[in-house]
């Protein structure tokens, strides 16, 4: 069904600078909407147009602090008492992606209880980008489109320069080879995978590496990193094993805790990553490339208005 009415698009304060990049490629601008925090650490938000009949869109990354998500669940619930006619949330980092399963006694399901406040509140649909599990997108009872940064990571790679008969794509662990094999498939480039051994959250143990590293530039492919441990773990492994360089790639950077210290310090000569959450500067070490998926999310927005099929946008 084609939309007829008019589209708004509003940004939370989590990442504006993605939602401005996103506006511009459409040719329109962000919607007028405040936000505010209260002494007292409340939120306040108020719509300030009209937006009756029309079709919204807010975006808003929900990674840390957590306050992100709680904005974003205000924004749905005054769109919809706003009596928009349509709200799809943009969210370009999943937050709790990673908490997708009950793997110990007693604990919750995060990424569906996050899925389940959004509905709750009353959005229509939500897109998101590289989730960590995409299995997640089956707790949704409302559309989910899940889209690939690929198109523009794949531009930034071809950017450096490496020989495809030399250059190896290294999977950093066995949930990130179906990822790496798509890209070593789409590059014409070899394909590695370590596996590797966790033992306590936020820290992993390289254990054992599949492929030949010897003599090859190496590319490690993920959807995030955090900590940068596992990141750093596997470049280090692939030095020790001979390779000429490694150059880092993921969509989301979450860079938290030792991330920034250890990278800055890893043989890894170029991280590239994506703007789906917002890097303060001081996170922007020199070795760091930000890629914009704007208009790949823009693209999104803009074929969901009109009704037309966005298959193309998160097909890999």
């Amino acid at each position: 069904m084609i939309m007829t009415n008019k589209l708004k698009i509003f940004s939370g304060r989590s990442n504006p600078a993605l939602a401005q990049k996103i506006v511009q490629s459409l040719g329109c601008e962000l919607g007028d909407i405040s936000i505010r925090t209260f002494s007292d650490g409340e939120l306040w938000i108020k719509f300030q147009e009209n937006i009756r009949g029309h079709d919204v869109f807010l975006i808003q990354s929900t990674s840390g602090p957590s306050e992100n998500i709680l904005e974003l669940a205000l924004m749905v619930d005054a769109a919809v008492r706003a009596s928009a006619d349509h709200v799809t949330v943009v969210i370009p980092y999943f937050g709790y992606g990673r908490q997708d399963r009950k793997d110990q006694p007693r604990v919750p399901i995060s990424s569906r209880v996050m899925i389940d406040i959004f509905t709750a509140m009353g959005a229509d649909r939500i897109i998101t980008m590289d989730l960590h599990s995409t299995q997640i997108q089956g707790f949704a009872k409302i559309p989910f489109d899940h889209l690939y940064s690929r198109m523009v990571l794949l531009d930034a790679i071809k950017n450096e320069g490496l020989d495809p008969k030399s250059t190896v794509v290294l999977a950093p662990d066995v949930g990130s080879a179906k990822m790496s094999q798509a890209y070593a498939k789409r590059l014409g480039m070899h394909f590695a995978l370590i596996d590797k051994r966790r033992y306590k959250h936020n820290q992993a143990e390289v254990s054992y590496l599949i492929g030949e590293l010897k003599d090859m530039d190496v590319l490690i492919v993920d959807d995030m990193i955090d900590t940068a441990g596992t990141t750093v773990n596997a470049a280090e492994a692939a030095m020790e094993k001979g390779a000429k360089s490694v150059t880092a790639i993921a969509t989301h950077a979450v860079l938290s805790g030792p991330a920034v210290e250890r990278l800055s310090d890893s043989s890894i000569r170029k991280i590239i990553v994506t703007d789906t959450i917002d890097i303060p500067e001081e996170k922007q070490i020199a070795k760091l490339e930000i890629v914009s998926v704007g208009n790949i999310f823009g693209e999104a927005v803009n074929r969901i208005h009109k009704g037309e099929s966005v298959s193309a946008l998160f097909e890999f």
